[in-house]
């Protein structure tokens, strides 16, 4: 393909004043906050895994867990997975520990009520949580301490970035950093700006890149998401970008960041004002982003969230330089094959003539663009690579852009053995079968898709 496909839109509307997250993130340094491999494909066997703890469009008194492989088509996991002893819970934010356990920290009253705790709870296996405690933030005439994020930083330190307003000004956020004392969490330092933000932004989420710290947040009065960057955590941060710089549109709130298995950063944002849950995709260190998209199977339930990434067992396994067939896993006497330089999806047997046999049959090598990926080779030496959202074989040019268009990340089938192939340079996209034809298409978060787009490898039949 030679050009990038666009993303639509979410979120909800009487939340406007409603903080929502001062949030961090700090990338390829803690195993336990981002995982291992944050930009490569995970290697055979390995998954990746990306998780959120949203509260809930219809309650805020509780939370659901959901994971997803590809961070686009998020599954729940748990429903009600935790509710605090008292008060609510909102803009809960998820990490891992170094010593195995999963963290989240919370706002603790609904967005109307004088809010000056933050919550914390732990869970072993982030489906069983335990409430921990309710830490009172010492700023003087605090009015509400909204969103609080975990942030880890490269030297290893455990901080907390949270947005507070004062009783003089209720709705004017500003946001703060603790930093945990002591490895069990519960002793933090006094309460530090995040200089050069400036107050009335709120949901300050930093990915820290190298010596640079990246903050996007948002501008409480014009409601678009900024960015900025500083040298320290602390700042000064310098805020280069306003308005509508990312296409992103207005009433956003919540940022969270994270990357992807191709080397490419995701934003996630609540779009408050029109009841979606959005992602935008940037591939030049956050200069420009693609249009945002709708997350299909959150939206209108989720509210903010942020997103922890982790590579663990148990994934898809498929050998290299070795021949396959791969058969439908819904249509189960229909296997890929190559006609007339197109893959297309007919059925195949025992009977089938034997040059049909040689074109169902494809060598899995290295990924071109990713060796951890795959690609998929002809017995002529052409590859498999998606070209106008089709899927079909052409020789390798030698090109970037052939080498993505022709690599493929396995993810999870929905039957035993079988597997997904999502396109490596359109994160989201699927090989999938339609009227019989193959194609690479975006997730819409169905089972019927899932299907579609799940195929076995097989004895090859040539």
């Amino acid at each position: 393909m030679t050009t990038r496909p666009p993303m639509p839109s979410r979120r909800a509307l009487l939340r406007a004043m409603a903080a929502l997250p001062a949030t961090a993130l700090v990338l390829g340094e803690l195993p336990g906050l981002l995982g291992t491999a944050a930009a490569a494909a995970p290697s055979s066997g390995s998954a990746t895994r990306y998780t959120i703890v949203p509260f809930l469009n219809s309650n805020d008194g509780t939370v659901n867990v959901y994971q997803s492989d590809d961070a686009t088509d998020f599954r729940l996991v748990q429903s009600s997975a935790y509710t605090p002893p008292s008060n609510r819970i909102r803009d809960a934010s998820v990490f891992k520990h170094t010593n195995g356990y999963y963290y989240l920290t919370y706002t603790t009253h609904t967005w109307q009520d004088v809010s000056t705790t933050i919550g914390f709870a732990r869970s072993s296996d982030r489906v069983n949580w335990t409430f921990l405690y309710d830490y009172t933030v010492p700023i003087t005439n605090l009015s509400r301490a909204w969103a609080p994020e975990w942030f880890v930083d490269s030297d290893g330190s455990v901080n907390v970035i949270v947005s507070c307003s004062l009783t003089s000004d209720e709705w004017i956020f500003t946001p703060y950093l603790l930093k945990a004392t002591n490895s069990a969490l519960t002793t933090w330092s006094s309460p530090v700006v995040l200089s050069g933000i400036g107050s009335n932004h709120i949901d300050t989420y930093i990915v820290k890149i190298g010596s640079t710290y990246h903050a996007f947040t948002k501008n409480e009065t014009a409601k678009y998401i900024e960015y900025g960057t500083a040298s320290s955590l602390t700042g000064p941060y310098t805020i280069t970008k306003t308005g509508n710089w990312a296409g992103w549109g207005s009433y956003r709130e919540g940022p969270s960041v994270i990357q992807l298995d191709n080397g490419g950063w995701r934003i996630f944002f609540d779009g408050y004002g029109d009841g979606n849950y959005y992602y935008s995709d940037s591939y030049d260190t956050f200069a420009t982003w693609t249009a945002p998209k709708a997350l299909a199977s959150i939206s209108g339930t989720a509210r903010h969230f942020t997103v922890i990434k982790e590579t663990v067992s148990g994934g898809p396994a498929l050998a290299k330089n070795v021949t396959r067939s791969f058969q439908s896993v819904n249509y189960s006497t229909r296997y890929w094959q190559e006609q007339s330089s197109l893959l297309n999806l007919p059925v195949v047997t025992s009977s089938s003539t034997s040059a049909e046999k040689t074109a169902s049959t494809f060598t899995v090598v290295a990924g071109l663009a990713d060796s951890n990926g795959f690609s998929f080779r002809d017995a002529s030496g052409n590859y498999l690579r998606h070209y106008d959202y089709r899927g079909r074989f052409d020789a390798n040019d030698g090109t970037s852009t052939f080498a993505k268009d022709a690599t493929f990340i396995a993810r999870t089938g929905t039957a035993s053995g079988s597997m997904r192939f999502e396109s490596y340079n359109y994160p989201g996209y699927y090989l999938r079968h339609y009227n019989y034809q193959l194609r690479v298409d975006p997730t819409d978060g169905t089972d019927v898709f899932r299907q579609d787009s799940s195929f076995v490898p097989v004895t090859a039949w040539g």
